[in-house]
């Protein structure tokens, strides 16, 4: 079938590119920017590229190639979004693949006041100590507002998450006599609320916070971003990116504030 040769094409393209050297953001969560305007009957597919360099701080300041792909399919009702990055850093004459993430999440019935969303992701960030990190989990998505110019939503529901981390990342001094990697295997509550401005037809400026805890403690993960991306034609622009991660009780003694800064140019099918 036409349609199903165009979508196998698509998804080893989106495959293949996330396989790339890429960025993996300070987000918790990886989530869409974006969505098509009408349910489309018809399968409908966007996939957007985005090449460019990265700053990040964590123990020290470092400076990454990054590339990022992000696939949304869309049919019906239903909405699927896949994405995948990796990130390239220069460490002096020394290059290091040392962070990266995919995420799959799905969303049905994406128009509504009230949407369910269900998602897996799986990241790894070794300059930070982060050897792995697995979760899955489920949200309701509530769109309070969502017309030509303004998306206001938000997200609340719990997830498994099983992550584990070393000492890559932690001063010397800070580093304690049993250097044995920490797992956790946890479920935890998980929201998120997020804005999308678009302040004319090539302008668009996305706001996001992610905020995640134990249900037995008041110590969270908050994540805010800010995105502005600007559109130079039908298919091309250039994006810039600021995102963070304040964890409130790490777990190895890490840096809690962790940021990065992206400026990137993408591709959009």
């Amino acid at each position: 079938m036409p349609y199903c040769k165009s979508f196998c094409r698509l998804f080893v393209l989106a495959i293949a590119i996330g396989a790339m050297p890429s960025k993996s953001n300070a987000q918790i969560l990886n989530i869409d920017k974006s969505d098509t305007a009408f349910y489309n009957k018809k399968a409908k597919i966007n996939l957007t590229v985005n090449s460019g360099i990265e700053i990040d701080k964590q123990k020290t300041t470092l400076y990454d190639a990054s590339n990022t792909a992000e696939m949304l399919l869309q049919k019906n009702h239903e909405l699927f979004i896949f994405s995948g990055s990796y990130r390239f850093t220069y460490n002096g004459p020394d290059d290091v693949l040392n962070a990266g993430f995919v995420h799959f999440r799905f969303r049905h019935n994406y128009k509504n006041k009230i949407e369910p969303e269900t998602f897996i992701q799986y990241q790894f960030d070794n300059k930070r100590g982060l050897v792995h990190r697995a979760l899955a989990g489920a949200n309701y998505r509530y769109n309070f507002w969502k017309a030509d110019k303004i998306d206001l939503n938000t997200g609340l529901g719990i997830m498994y998450e099983n992550e584990q981390w070393n000492y890559e990342g932690v001063d010397s001094a800070k580093i304690p006599s049993n250097t044995q990697p920490i797992t956790n295997r946890l479920v935890k509550l998980n929201s998120y609320i997020r804005l999308d401005w678009k302040a004319n037809a090539n302008s668009d400026l996305v706001f996001s916070l992610f905020v995640q805890s134990r249900f037995s403690s008041l110590h969270p993960r908050l994540a805010p971003s800010v995105q502005w991306n600007i559109a130079a034609g039908k298919h091309f622009g250039v994006s810039v990116a600021f995102a963070s991660l304040y964890d409130t009780a790490p777990v190895v003694p890490i840096n809690k504030f962790y940021f990065t800064f992206s400026n990137t140019m993408f591709y959009k099918l």
